[in-house]
Order: C-alpha cells, then structure tokens, then sequence
C-alpha cells in the first residue's frame, strides 16, 4: 500500500471588472474567473464533451499514479519522507480538470476515474479509488465553499494547503510521527505542504497550456 493509502483512516484573484462593454471588453483574467450566470441543477449537468475530457484526464491520471503507487509504497517503511513527497502527485488529475473545464465535481469524477484505472494495477482493489476521492476533495472543496462560481488561482492553492496540512495529522499515526524529534515532525509537515503546493502548481500549468493549445476552450460552459 502508498504511504497515501496507508496514512488514510479509510482505505485508503481576481476581481470581475465592473466597465460595462461600451468602455472596455473584460479581461482574460476576468473572463475566466467570473461567477458564472447559468443557475440551479444546470450547472451540474455534464455534457458528453466533458465527459470524454474527464475520462482521458482520468485514464492519463490513473497511468500517473500506478507507478507512483508503488514507489510510495516501496518508500513507505523505509524512507518514509521521500514517500510523503510524492503525495502532491494524488492531487494533479484532479487540479487540472478544475483549472481546464472549470464545472463543479469535474475534480471528483477524474479522481473517481483515475481510482478506477489503478485498481488492478495497484494491489489494494477498490481502496485505490477511496484514496483517490480522498484526494480530489481537497481539490474540489474550495469552489464548493463559493459554490463553483468563482475560480480564482489562488482557490487551487487553499486546496492544496488545506489538504498539505491534514494529511500528517490523520498519517501521524501509520508514520509514528509522535517518535520523531520536532524538528523532523516540523519537516514531515513541510515536505508534504511543498509537494501538494508544487503538483498544484504543475496542474495549473499544465491544464493553462493545454487550454492555449486549444484543448478545452469550445467545450460547453
């Protein structure tokens, strides 16, 4: 099992411009943070574009992590810092669905969707997928908190520290943290805060030059 899955108690800014069209056209920024208009159960329905983007950013995902499942879990008993510095990598499927289509619980589904992928690959069955959606809520809760209507950067960066910082406290026991000296506890913490900031930040990369690739740009809002 990962030091991901092991650790787990289960199985594992940007402001709206306010100049109406007749003094100047929006931003890209602002375009692409805005609230957006489109009301109630609407937002929720997934057309089929969006769909087959979910399912390759899924199956591209899931042959991210079955690898890194297993090195996590060769690195997990040994070297237990190494293993924790691969945690980010559970977060990057998910980042990049949100940061390209930008529609609620995409991060979900190609978390659910990668899970799947690895369940004969990564030795644990269906677990693989709990841990998987474990990860992907932490992606998905900031936007849930403004209820997808605002997709600010800098949401993708409090998802990720939210999860960087309650990751070691629910590991602290499968890692023994409590036998290690301060100033080792105090770099578990931060070894594994840089790991979900930097795969973030690669998400947000990456899904940024695929949308300027043109990947993503006509899919339905």
């Amino acid at each position: 099992m990962s030091g991901a899955d092991a650790a787990l108690p289960t199985p594992s800014s940007d402001q709206q411009g306010g100049a109406g069209p007749e003094t100047r056209p929006d931003a890209p920024a602002e375009v692409q943070n805005r609230p957006r208009t489109a009301g109630g159960r609407s937002r929720f329905r997934i057309p089929t574009a969006i769909l087959l983007t979910c399912a390759a950013l899924g199956v591209a995902g899931g042959a991210l992590l079955a690898p890194a499942n297993w090195i996590s879990t060769i690195l997990f008993p040994g070297l237990p810092f190494v293993s924790v510095a691969l945690a980010g990598l559970w977060l990057l499927p998910s980042v990049i669905a949100l940061r390209l289509l930008r529609r609620p619980l995409v991060g979900l589904l190609v978390g659910l969707l990668a899970g799947l992928v690895i369940v004969p690959f990564s030795g644990y069955g269906f677990g693989s997928v709990a841990t998987n959606l474990w990860w992907a809520a932490f992606t998905e809760l900031p936007f849930l908190f403004v209820l997808w209507r605002y997709w600010g950067t800098w949401l993708h960066y409090l998802g990720a520290a939210i999860v960087g910082i309650v990751y070691p406290i629910l590991a602290w026991a499968s890692f023994d943290l409590g036998t290690f000296d301060p100033a080792l506890q105090i770099a578990f913490f931060a070894i594994t805060l840089a790991s979900c900031l930097a795969a973030t930040a690669l998400g947000i990369l990456i899904a940024d030059r695929l949308r300027r690739a043109g990947v993503g740009s006509r899919l339905p809002r």
